[in-house]
């Protein structure tokens, strides 16, 4: 969708719980010496600011990463996320957010690389400009990332860890992912998946998460985090998960740490809480 800029949103809860995610999938895809792929479909502008343009203006960071900044009892998966934030803010000041690309390079290996796509023109560019210093391990491509991410599976060095995280501001991109995760599976069922989708008042986005299962992958972890109650009017996200196919198998411990603490700390009203699922065969 060309209306949608991540930039909005960034640093809100959605982006601590899924970036806090992501950040364990790399450390754990670290731990084997060969390289691997960071597959990013929906890649976005790569960083942002959190003192000008679209991110101040409904200043959603303030009820996520702003809410963790100063505090010093983080789990340790959420101290490991909240350092590297600090990081991208030398000054101690919060002021800049890294997208999911950016926090993937903060983790990554130099023998490791990334494949990244974006729609929207002008968050290429932005995109492009923002990972300039990288450009040897980095390959952006202007376009549909569910559509482009046929031609990248199998990766050559057979390891891969692809994010799928769409706006769903259109409907059909409940459908998309579906559909383009049982493709991917055909092709690279040994590829790690991570999923992000919205909690949402609405039919199709309660339906995701049992569609995904019905994928029969041999191995997930399906994991959310809601802040508050849904709303009366049936507007507005409430939370958000992370479906993981083929999870490490430290993620279901660390989330089991994780998740409760996150529900307290991010919480606005009594409707906060989580879920966690997983399945091994």
């Amino acid at each position: 969708m060309l209306s949608y800029r991540h930039a909005f949103h960034a640093g809100n809860h959605a982006d601590v719980f899924k970036h806090i995610v992501l950040l364990q999938l790399l450390r754990y895809l670290n731990q084997k010496d060969k390289p691997y792929w960071f597959i990013d479909t929906h890649a976005g502008a790569g960083a942002y600011s959190l003192t000008k343009g679209y991110a101040t203006q409904v200043a959603e960071f303030k009820d996520g990463i702003a809410r963790l900044w100063q505090r010093d009892d983080l789990p340790a998966a959420v101290k490991d996320y909240v350092d590297l934030i600090r990081a991208a803010n030398p000054d101690g000041a919060l002021r800049h957010y890294p997208g999911s690309p950016r926090v993937a390079l903060a983790a990554m290996r130099e023998s490791d690389r990334l494949r990244l796509f974006e729609l929207h023109p002008t968050d290429c560019d932005l995109l492009a400009r923002n990972l300039a210093d990288f450009a040897r391990r980095v390959l952006i491509q202007h376009g549909d990332g569910l559509a482009g991410l046929k031609a990248l599976l199998p990766p050559p060095p057979r390891r891969a860890l692809t994010l799928i995280d769409p706006s769903y501001e259109v409907k059909t991109d409940y459908q998309h992912v579906v559909q383009s995760l049982r493709d991917a599976l055909t092709r690279f069922p040994g590829g790690v998946y991570a999923l992000w989708y919205p909690l949402l008042p609405r039919p199709e986005a309660q339906k995701l998460p049992g569609k995904l299962r019905l994928l029969q992958p041999k191995n997930w972890l399906d994991a959310s985090l809601r802040v508050k109650a849904p709303a009366s009017d049936g507007f507005g996200m409430h939370g958000s998960g992370m479906f993981i196919i083929n999870p490490p198998f430290t993620l279901r411990a660390t989330l089991q740490e994780v998740l409760p603490w996150l529900a307290r700390s991010m919480a606005h009203d009594e409707g906060a809480g989580f879920a966690l699922e997983s399945h091994e065969t």
